[in-house]
This record gives structure tokens, C-alpha cells and sequence, in this order.
């Protein structure tokens, strides 16, 4: 409001993806190399302890010069006290030159690390962007920097700094990936793939051959018409053949719609394709399959409905190991996504299970208890709430807290309002301790 602008200063503490990637690069470091980054602390602190001293040593000096009779030279104390801060100035500077010689060996040391820090921050900032396709899709920074370490351990090990940072890097993509893609929707996990995908290509992290033209970026994105009187190919709809027209526009493609009229036939029979997009194109334009973003802007044009296939495979092609990426956990089923969701959760985090006609949970997690040692009614409590259900889940909670019990609370939706105390409770139990056992899921409908 303006009247509480025009009484406060307003701060801005929303972390910058350059601050980030600053932040991440002190715990990347710190996770790889403790002694470097606890060399870097340690040199901060002693220029900070110096400039401290060099005040206090000026403080001191105006102080005696302040209070000096008018013979100064008189002042044996005085002229003592001058030589002492001359001297120690000087060894504070001394001190100061060598922690700056210093500090520049650890900052090139840590510098190997920066692509890291990088990827991580803008892998942090596609999360925060991803509510505005669902207000579901909320991601707190000590969740992200918790796979960001889960990422460095599973990371393959190297002794070598410039082996081990692309492996940090592989690592980070498909752990942040995994996480993600556990938590959306089906209908959104190619958006975000593709998010991240462009986003690389965008800052040439996947070589120069896959930088990404932002006028092709364009078209495809916005799949541009150009209106026209007639269009010469019966089998082709006109919004096919008003989308070729403007694909002419692009300097690679000038030729295109010459050539579409020329070999008619053979457009048609790839047109007709069951996947188009697995085909070589007639004529030259066969030698698109070495450029796959160009070829998808022809997919774009002549068969749009291949087009979220036809990027999927681009991103299986583009992104390093990218049917890791495309099949990501196709082959496992949902107790195993469950139990491995399981291992990378914690007490203080509970784990939500959104239903869907055919999703049965509660058998995946009775399995998952019995394989845990978990006895149902003694060590696994399961409550479907509804009227007067909120007291039995309360006692339940504080005893699996106290004791590293399994509690699931199914259809919480039924009851939004106590959901507030469940979230007062959990940050309770998080503030005070919960034994390293317990853990909560929660089941519901997806909701508005």
C-alpha cells in the first residue's frame, strides 16, 4: 500500500540467479572440497579481523593526538605509541597482500566448480516459473538444495577436477529432473523437459553445434501464418499450407514451398506418414535430420499434431544421455517410484500422493511398510479422514513423532481447514526433533 511504502524502506531479498549461483558455489565447493572453502571462510574473517584493527589502531592514534600536550616531542608514550601503529600497519598490510595473493589461488581453484553453481541456479529459477502453468507447483529452496547435495553424492567419482565437474553437472540434471518430474502432471512433464532442454541450448551448454536460434525458437513457439488466396495442394489443409508460407520467410527455408509444389507426391507420402517425424523429408531436405529444430519447425507446419512427439525425440537427441531424460521412470512401476521417493524423503517433509482413477497407494504402501518392518495398527497407523477423523490422526502423528512410526492420512481434501493445524503440528514436530523413522503421506484428489 503507499502509505506503508511512503513510512518504510522495502528490501528486496529475493535471491537473484547470480546471487544463487554464488551461494551454490560455496556449498558445492564445501561439499568437494571442505578445505578449500573452509580456507575461503577463514581468509574473509582475517580481512575483516584487519580492517577492524586498522580502525581501532586510528581510533587510538586521534585519541592520543587529542589529549597531547603542546610539546609533543615530549611525549615519550606518544611517540612509542606512533612507532607501535607505524609498525603494525605496516604488518597489517603485509598480511592483507599476501591474503589477497591468497585468495586468488582459492578462487581459481573454486572457479572449476562455477558450471556447477550455474546450472544449478538456472535450474532453480525454471522451478519458481513452473506455478504459472499450475498453482500446485511450489518448490522451496532448502528442498532444491537438498537434491542439490543428494546430486553431488551420486555423482560418479573422479580425482580429477575437470572429469568429475561434467559428472556433477550429469548428475544435477537428471537428479533435478527426477525430483521434478515425480511431482507434475503428466500433461506437464514435456513442458518443463523442453523448458530445460531450450534453456541449455540458450546458455551453449550443450556445444556450439546445439545453440539455439532464436528465430527458429520463434516460429516454433508461436507457429506464425501467412494469409494466401489459393492453396495448390489439395491434400494439404490451408493452414498447413499459410503455415509454409511463412516458414519461407526464414533465410533457410526460402525455397521450401517451391519445392513442396515440385515433389508434391513425395511431400504426400511423408505427410501421410503414421510418424512423419521419424522420416527423412524429400530432396534435400533430408539433410534436416542432422538439424532436428529445423526439421521440427516442417513438422510444425505440415503435421502439428506430431509436433509433442517430434519434440520429445529432439530432446532425446539434443540433451547428453537424453532418453535418461524422455523414458524417466517409464519402466519402473509406482511402488518402485514410491519406495524411491521414500528413500530421498526426510521426517520434517511429508510425502503427498495425488489420486487418479486406476491409482491404488495405500496397497503400494502397505507393501512398502511390510518390506520396512512397519506392523500395521502398532508401527503404521492409516487414517482416511473425514467427520471427527482430525483427533484420531493428531494422536497418531504425536505418536509416530516420538517413536519413528508410518502415518498415511488418505483424502485430506475432505478436510482443507484442518490441513492449517497439520501444517502448525508438522512444523512443531520439525522445530522440536521427529525421530528419524517417522514419516507422513498424504493422499487427496487434485483440487482447485
Amino acid at each position: 500500500k503507499p502509505e506503508i511504502a511512503a513510512q518504510c524502506t522495502l528490501i528486496n531479498f529475493i535471491a537473484t540467479e547470480r546471487g544463487l549461483e554464488d551461494q551454490l558455489l560455496a556449498k558445492a565447493v564445501g561439499a568437494e572440497r571442505p578445505e578449500l572453502e573452509a580456507n575461503a571462510q577463514a581468509l574473509q574473517q582475517s580481512f575483516q579481523q584487519y580492517k577492524m584493527q586498522l580502525v581501532q589502531l586510528e581510533d587510538d592514534l586521534l585519541e592520543r593526538l587529542a589529549n597531547a600536550p603542546e610539546d609533543i616531542l615530549s611525549d615519550v608514550p606518544l611517540i612509542e605509541g606512533l612507532e607501535a601503529t607505524k609498525l603494525a600497519a605496516k604488518e597489517i598490510g603485509a598480511a592483507v597482500e599476501q591474503g589477497k595473493r591468497t585468495e586468488i589461488e582459492i578462487n581459481a581453484a573454486r572457479e572449476f566448480y562455477r558450471p556447477v553453481a550455474s546450472e544449478g541456479a538456472m535450474s532453480y529459477f525454471l522451478l519458481t516459473k513452473l506455478c504459472t502453468i499450475d498453482h500446485m507447483y511450489q518448490y522451496s529452496l532448502d528442498s532444491f538444495v537438498d537434491y542439490f547435495y543428494k546430486s553431488i553424492e551420486r555423482a560418479q567419482k573422479s580425482e580429477k577436477v575437470q572429469e568429475r565437474v561434467p559428472f556433477l553437472i550429469s548428475s544435477l540434471r537428471i537428479t533435478i529432473y527426477t525430483w521434478v518430474s515425480r511431482g507434475l502432471f503428466v500433461a506437464h512433464k514435456l513442458i518443463f523437459l523442453a523448458q530445460l532442454a531450450f534453456s541449455l541450448m540458450r546458455r551453449g551448454s550443450l556445444g556450439e553445434d546445439n545453440n539455439l536460434n532464436m528465430t527458429h525458437f520463434q516460429f516454433l513457439l508461436r507457429g506464425p501464418r501467412k494469409e494466401a488466396e489459393e492453396n495448390p495442394l489439395s491434400w494439404l489443409p490451408k493452414s498447413g499450407w499459410e503455415a509454409c508460407l511463412a516458414l519461407c520467410e526464414l533465410e533457410e527455408f526460402a525455397k521450401f514451398t517451391s519445392d513442396l509444389q515440385e515433389a508434391a507426391p513425395r511431400f504426400r507420402e511423408w505427410f501421410n506418414h503414421i510418424t512423419p517425424e521419424t522420416e527423412k523429408l524429400p530432396l534435400d531436405w533430408a539433410g534436416l535430420d542432422r538439424l532436428p529444430l529445423q526439421k521440427m519447425l516442417v513438422v510444425r507446419c505440415l503435421r502439428p499434431d506430431r509436433v509433442a512427439t517430434s519434440l520429445l525425440e529432439f530432446i532425446r537427441v539434443v540433451l547428453p544421455d537424453g532418453n535418461a531424460f524422455a523414458d524417466c521412470d517409464a519402466s519402473l512401476s509406482n511402488g518402485a517410484i514410491l519406495d524411491s521417493c521414500i528413500q530421498d524423503s526426510s521426517p520434517t517433509v511429508p510425502i503427498y500422493c495425488i489420486l487418479s482413477p486406476g491409482a491404488n497407494v495405500q496397497t503400494d504402501l502397505d507393501i512398502l511398510a511390510d518390506k520396512g518392518g512397519f506392523v500395521y495398527l502398532e508401527s503404521y497407523h492409516c487414517v482416511s479422514m473425514g467427520q471427527g477423523q482430525d483427533v484420531i490422526a493428531m494422536s497418531n502423528l504425536e505418536l509416530a513423532h516420538r517413536q519413528g512410526h508410518w502415518v498415511v492420512l488418505n483424502n485430506v481434501h475432505l478436510m482443507p481447514n484442518w490441513l492449517v493445524l497439520l501444517e502448525k503440528k508438522l512444523d512443531e514436530f520439525a522445530l522440536e526433533g521427529s525421530h528419524k523413522k517417522f514419516r507422513l503421506f498424504l493422499s487427496s484428489d487434485a483440487s482447485n
